[in-house]
């Protein structure tokens, strides 16, 4: 009897813990995306210029919205055992965790799939992860995300970051010969103030893997820092996370995450989350 009130307590603490490794890792997917919820907003077409599409009568059209799976869009498969999350990319619009999240290391693993989509068929593939993501979906120029700061995922520019909506931030940046209006980041670049219009920088390298293999990203966060790292490589440094709200910034330092559908088939896996208490010592000569 004592045997198997051992062997019950035991299993318990098991499932108690499942999402949660031995090393602090908080495991975010699972087969039923018990943790995000989903937003979808319209089937873009060629030619959109950041207006809300129309119907024949030129009435807006309401987006999609929350958590309505259209085309199945978001779909989650066991692979070896492992839960991987598939996002077609045929609507944008995204999946976003239902817990906001501040001070912490997160890491996942993608790869691109085969599809691509209108308005982005001659384009990169493309996704992201936006973090520190706040308010409505909806308010970004396709009308499919929150407010956030962007680690960029995409062909060949994997680490990228965006500004989404009223967001900003300080970036060291150089201009580059080869692409004389681009800002790319630098550890040795000036200070350059991010958003109002100024909303890309281009990471320093590219370090993705080749077509249908996995890579590694991880995205650091702490205060108004952040780091953006591919394959074990740091690609931007950002601060002063900031937002604006009216004619006033406000620190943006929190938030949910997202994982965006833009136009292309892309699979996600073993995304982790663990909380830090500063910036780890390996990256503080980025700030």
């Amino acid at each position: 009897m004592k045997a198997i009130f051992t062997c019950t307590l035991c299993l318990v603490c098991l499932l108690c813990t499942s999402f949660v490794t031995d090393t602090g890792w908080t495991h975010l997917l699972d087969k039923n995306l018990s943790k995000w919820g989903m937003y979808l907003s319209y089937r873009h077409k060629l030619g959109y210029k950041g207006e809300v599409p129309k119907d024949a009568k030129g009435s807006p059209l309401k987006p999609i919205g929350y958590n309505k799976n259209e085309a199945k869009v978001f779909t989650v498969t066991e692979v070896n055992g492992e839960p991987v999350l598939r996002i077609s990319g045929e609507i944008y619009g995204c999946v976003y965790t239902k817990q906001e999240f501040s001070n912490y290391h997160l890491k996942l693993m993608v790869k691109w799939g085969d599809k691509k989509w209108v308005p982005r068929l001659n384009e990169p593939k493309d996704s992201g992860v936006i973090y520190h993501s706040q308010g409505p979906a909806g308010v970004d120029y396709w009308h499919a995300w929150m407010l956030g700061q962007e680690l960029q995922v995409m062909e060949a520019g994997c680490g990228d970051y965006w500004c989404i909506a009223s967001s900003a931030a300080k970036i060291r940046t150089l201009n580059t010969a080869a692409k004389k209006d681009t800002l790319v980041y630098s550890p040795k670049g000036k200070i350059t103030i991010m958003g109002s219009g100024n909303n890309f920088v281009q990471q320093s390298h590219n370090y993705e893997k080749p077509s249908g293999q996995w890579n590694l990203i991880e995205l650091i966060c702490f205060g108004d820092k952040s780091i953006h790292i591919v394959n074990g490589h740091v690609v931007m440094a950002i601060s002063g996370s900031t937002y604006k709200d009216g004619d006033q910034l406000k620190p943006l330092v929190k938030g949910k995450l997202q994982l965006q559908s833009e136009a292309a088939e892309v699979f996600y896996k073993q995304v982790m989350i663990k909380p830090i208490d500063k910036v780890p010592a390996q990256y503080t000569a980025y700030f």
